[in-house]
């Protein structure tokens, strides 16, 4: 079952039979966990025959109907009013996740050290985005984001100074990750390559402004350093070097390391969730797969963190450990396993009050468990 607000707005768009056939959709993503087209239509329990549960799922995912802007945009305007405040500064991601011969472009807003998906486009070619490409990805959310107080954040690839100029030009705040060997220039001086500044681990410098790469025609720009002590990963000996418009550094650092919650987004869509590398549909049926994707997704991110408020998470997964700086598990994973031990529960009703049965003594155990269930339900 999905929110009430989820519900209108995807009654609103399709028609009663399109309605359902969504529903179930979403209900086996969520509980069988793939996009796979062969094996949505081995799980769907239309009572016809295989390959006319195949087709049927084919045209669902044709219609004109299942498009981002049609379906996602208007969820997208009531969950940005519900858990966004306006004069809150928030964080929109832009990265790219490989999918075959394919690139998923994707712009996301961060939401509890997770993003949620905000719009994409998939690229027909490997490898790194353009200017262009990259325009067009940000354009469609600036009407969505009007009112907002928010900061764009890229890695490398995005890091350019065309992107950053264009960005200034729109009135956007920015924090860019660029390339150590470009080079800049600084009033009256000649010249250098990025890399040549010293930045030592736990240093931060702020520079501004300069003149980033020999190319003509731009303005200057800021660029901040900064070096984490940790040599933990790669990015953390090599340091950042980030173009922005924030002012100082610490503001450019803690919008940077919002970046981090697009790449836990792409592995919940694949491996750690709904395994969408294993899909080989094509192009428009790869969109609206996404599509539902983004729907499910959301939705369980959003009840995940429902549920932590609630207090019912050790009813679904392991707390948090001594010593443990980062949560053991994410609002995804609560939403989505909550939802699992629920339908588990409903699948098995018999066997598992049998079971009770045979320990009556731990009947108090197993009323507040029930009625941590009954908190679940809830929220479905």
């Amino acid at each position: 079952m999905l929110p009430k607000f989820y519900q209108n707005c995807l009654e609103s768009q399709l028609n009663p039979r399109q309605y359902r056939s969504i529903q179930i959709l979403l209900y086996l993503l969520q509980n069988h966990k793939t996009v796979q087209i062969e094996k949505l239509s081995a799980l769907f329990g239309l009572p016809i025959k295989y390959e006319s549960r195949r087709r049927h799922i084919q045209r669902l995912l044709h219609l004109a109907q299942m498009s981002v802007k049609s379906l996602w945009f208007p969820l997208f305007k009531k969950i940005l009013k519900q858990h966004y405040q306006k004069k809150k500064t928030c964080y929109v991601v832009i990265d790219r996740t490989q999918w075959r011969d394919r690139n998923i472009f994707m712009v996301s807003v961060v939401y509890k050290k997770r993003s949620l998906p905000i719009y994409w486009r998939i690229l027909p070619k490997k490898g790194s985005s353009n200017f262009r490409e990259q325009k067009a990805l940000i354009k469609p959310i600036l009407p969505l984001m009007k009112g907002y107080s928010f900061v764009v954040v890229g890695d490398r690839e995005f890091g350019n100074i065309r992107l950053a100029s264009w960005l200034d030009d729109k009135g956007i705040d920015y924090v860019l990750r660029t390339k150590s060997n470009k080079y800049i220039r600084g009033e009256g001086q000649d010249y250098q390559r990025i890399n040549t500044i010293e930045l030592a681990p736990g240093q931060s410098w702020y520079l501004a402004p300069v003149q980033l790469t020999k190319q003509k025609g731009f303005g200057k720009v800021a660029l901040a350093g900064y070096r984490s002590k940790s040599k933990q990963l790669k990015q953390d000996e090599e340091g950042w070097y980030l173009l922005t418009n924030l002012g100082t550094t610490s503001a450019a650092i803690k919008a940077y390391k919002c970046r981090y919650g697009i790449e836990a987004m792409f592995k919940d869509c694949k491996t750690g969730g709904y395994n969408l590398e294993k899909c080989h549909a094509n192009v428009k049926r790869l969109d609206s797969l996404i599509l539902l994707i983004t729907l499910a997704y959301s939705c369980t991110v959003l009840r995940g963190q429902k549920l932590k408020k609630m207090g019912i998470q050790s009813y679904i997964s392991r707390l948090n450990e001594l010593n443990r700086n980062t949560n053991r598990h994410s609002n995804f994973w609560v939403g989505l396993y909550g939802q699992a031990w629920i339908c588990g529960m409903e699948f098995c009703r018999e066997l598992v009050q049998e079971l009770m049965q045979l320990t009556p003594n731990k009947l108090p155990f197993y009323q507040q468990g029930m009625r941590a269930m009954s908190l679940i339900l809830s929220t479905l």
